[in-house]
């Protein structure tokens, strides 16, 4: 075999691979993009509700328009007379592995007074109705689950409509991200739960290799358990908040930690309600609850209802390997400056 031969063999080879991995890149993209879902979310003015909802992690696109309406070219103006049957709505595309239904239906109710009619906030009128509109019947299941959990914290029957996604029309440019071109705008959503989620950002995977230890990240990424009595925090009484190791969020304050006696840090709550996220756990044969960071979604342990009756009788289990301890003293200079109330005399 000759040179040139040799040389356009070899050359075939390397396009030939490069085509296929490259083949495989997009492959891999496309099954990606496959794999996200879409809801549509009405809750009254359309520029809180995209706001709030593109700030969840998991949340891969928002886009605001108006939904179910019964004419061909609805209008901002058009939709504003009450008269088209179209209600301001937010498509929400998220990625299911990283965000379920249900915890998105869960963010939704907690930012509307679902059993109010056609009125949310200072807006009134059938175009500001709430209402949980999809594509895939399967959903429905998961929507009614939801509400059917959610009518129990209501004395009035709840009215947000449900329905299966008759039309969507995307709404004007200028409304698109409108609170973040206008952060003064007009809002009755609060969005002060979701500006964490800015605030403390998880890393990439490749990234977190190099800042996390083999146990810490084995702990918070593979779900895994340190050995009791091992962590250097499980004796720790000092004053200050212990924060998610991966992002930095404020998970636990030593105002609420106790000896526990089981070998590993043990509070009796977190610093606030929306710090952790509570999953059912049924690995290794048990039926547990499973205690998540909010944000990173770092494994943290388990909650279990032997913690001290006074407190609320819950023991938040945690590995101490999941945790970064600030003491009380460096909170100003770490960013932590909104909690020295807790430890002032």
């Amino acid at each position: 075999m000759n040179f040139s031969k040799k040389v356009i063999i070899l050359t075939s080879i390397i396009i030939g691979g490069a085509l296929l991995i490259g083949g495989a890149y997009f492959v891999r993209k496309a099954q990606k993009k496959n794999l996200t879902k879409k809801i549509y979310l009405a809750g009254g003015c359309f520029w809180g509700v995209e706001a709030y909802f593109s700030k969840l992690p998991g949340v891969v696109n928002t886009l605001a328009g108006y939904a179910n309406g019964n004419t061909l070219r609805p209008t901002y103006k058009s939709v504003s007379t009450g008269k088209t049957g179209y209600a301001e709505t937010v498509l929400v595309e998220y990625d299911p592995e990283k965000i379920s239904l249900s915890e998105l239906l869960e963010h939704f109710f907690s930012i509307i007074n679902p059993t109010s009619l056609n009125k949310q906030g200072h807006d009134a009128g059938e175009q500001y109705r709430t209402g949980i509109y999809y594509t895939d019947k399967a959903d429905k299941t998961v929507i009614d689950r939801v509400i059917e959990g959610e009518s129990v914290k209501y004395s009035l029957p709840i009215v947000t409509e449900v329905e299966e996604l008759k039309n969507f029309h995307a709404a004007e440019k200028y409304h698109q991200k409108y609170l973040e071109k206008n952060p003064n705008g007009y809002c009755h959503v609060d969005l002060s739960p979701v500006m964490k989620y800015e605030k403390y950002k998880k890393p990439a995977q490749e990234k977190l290799r190099e800042i996390l230890n083999e146990l810490q990240y084995r702990v918070t990424q593979e779900n895994a358990t340190e050995s009791p009595f091992s962590s250097r925090y499980e004796s720790n009484f000092s004053d200050g908040i212990y924060v998610d190791i991966v992002t930095g969020e404020p998970l636990f304050s030593s105002k609420n930690k106790y000896d526990a006696g089981c070998g590993w840090p043990s509070f009796t709550k977190p610093i606030d309600s929306g710090a952790v996220v509570e999953k059912i756990d049924g690995s290794h044969g048990m039926y547990r609850t499973e205690v998540r960071s909010s944000v990173g979604n770092s494994h943290l342990g388990h909650v279990f209802e032997d913690g001290p009756a006074q407190e609320g009788g819950l023991r938040y289990c945690i590995n101490g390997a999941a945790l970064r301890f600030i003491p009380k003293d460096e909170l100003k200079r770490a960013g932590y400056e909104e909690y020295e109330y807790m430890f002032a005399n």
